[in-house]
């Protein structure tokens, strides 16, 4: 198993944020069934204020181009990005053209004496 931290920002608007979580606690299921069939084992998505931090899961052999790819073919699931940039924006340190911007990992306690 692989794991990778992305982070991302919503919108400063408490409505959005709101409608944001409900549509999370009930994704499509073309959505789920995407990320598993990609290999996505386990995915969760924590909030602090306006900053979400997201944990994935993934099975040996990911392919981050090829889940790419196949999201950007797949019209379901280019409806539910479109549906969530309504409510997202870029942090200030994401590359241009990029959504979720990986996090550098700095400290694990299993790897420390």
């Amino acid at each position: 198993m692989n794991r990778q931290c992305l982070a991302l920002d919503l919108k400063d608007d408490p409505a959005l944020i709101a409608e944001y979580e409900r549509l999370h606690q009930n994704i499509w299921p073309q959505i789920s069934a995407h990320l598993r069939g990609y290999g996505v084992l386990d995915m969760q998505i924590w909030r602090l204020g306006t900053r979400l931090f997201m944990v994935m899961d993934t099975a040996p052999g990911f392919s981050a181009e090829a889940f790419a790819r196949a999201g950007a073919s797949d019209p379901k699931v280019q409806e539910w990005e479109a549906l969530m940039w309504r409510f997202q924006q870029p942090t200030p340190w994401t590359k241009p053209g990029e959504k979720w911007a990986p996090m550098a990992q700095i400290f694990s306690l299993k790897d420390s004496p």
